[in-house]
């Protein structure tokens, strides 16, 4: 997305390749009223083992940047798709002149709908706060979105990168904040790595196959 400010996102996941996926799903998507950008990505670690995940595992995600009158379209057996809105709040980050060439593709939820603005309010004045302090080679743009519909994955945190190799772009990422605020395990440090109100409901990095205007 680099330095467009997109209001609405919607993503595809799909065990087809990327490939299949531009053939055959990307053109249907990309010429419905109000989507203005179609990128296909490969994910590149799949079942990663470091982190939790309460989402069914993919190899492709479609990501569609839109307008506001965009509706989604109904899902197709083996699609999963998913509607999320800006949040009120900025992103966050630094824009390189660069294209985005990875992602990390981070999906939360809270606990209870009670829970979600405490959810929130980490995750824009902590989390993500420290992470763009801490000044990571790769990382540019880091947006939040929350679900159309406030359900599961409630929240989205799209991680832009301009480092095709979007996986060790992600893992600079603990080191530098911990030089920054702490050691794993210290009480600073697991002030920004978790919160009581935290359901990691998906994490993972993706690479760029292809993208597709209308």
């Amino acid at each position: 997305m680099e330095d467009r400010l997109t209001p609405v996102l919607y993503l595809e996941m799909t065990e087809a390749t990327p490939e299949a996926y531009a053939a055959d799903r990307v053109p249907e998507v990309v010429n419905l009223p109000g989507v203005e950008r179609a990128t296909w990505w490969r994910n590149v670690y799949r079942d990663r083992p470091d982190l939790p995940r309460e989402m069914a595992e993919f190899d492709t995600l479609g990501v569609y940047e839109c307008d506001p009158s965009f509706v989604p379209p109904p899902a197709p057996a083996g699609i999963a798709g998913h509607h999320f809105l800006r949040t009120p709040r900025p992103g966050q980050g630094r824009l390189t002149g660069k294209p985005t060439v990875g992602l990390s593709l981070v999906l939360i939820s809270p606990p209870t709908d009670g829970e979600a603005q405490a959810l929130r309010d980490w995750g824009d004045f902590v989390h993500i706060n420290h992470i763009v302090e801490a000044g990571i080679p790769g990382f540019t743009m880091i947006t939040p979105y929350e679900n159309a519909t406030k359900g599961d994955p409630r929240y989205m945190h799209f991680y832009e990168f301009d480092d095709a190799d979007a996986e060790v772009t992600f893992k600079r990422m603990r080191p530098l904040v911990e030089a920054k605020i702490g050691p794993w395990g210290s009480p600073e440090c697991d002030a920004w790595a978790v919160h009581p109100a935290l359901r990691i409901m998906y994490v993972n990095s993706f690479a760029l196959c292809g993208e597709r205007t209308p």
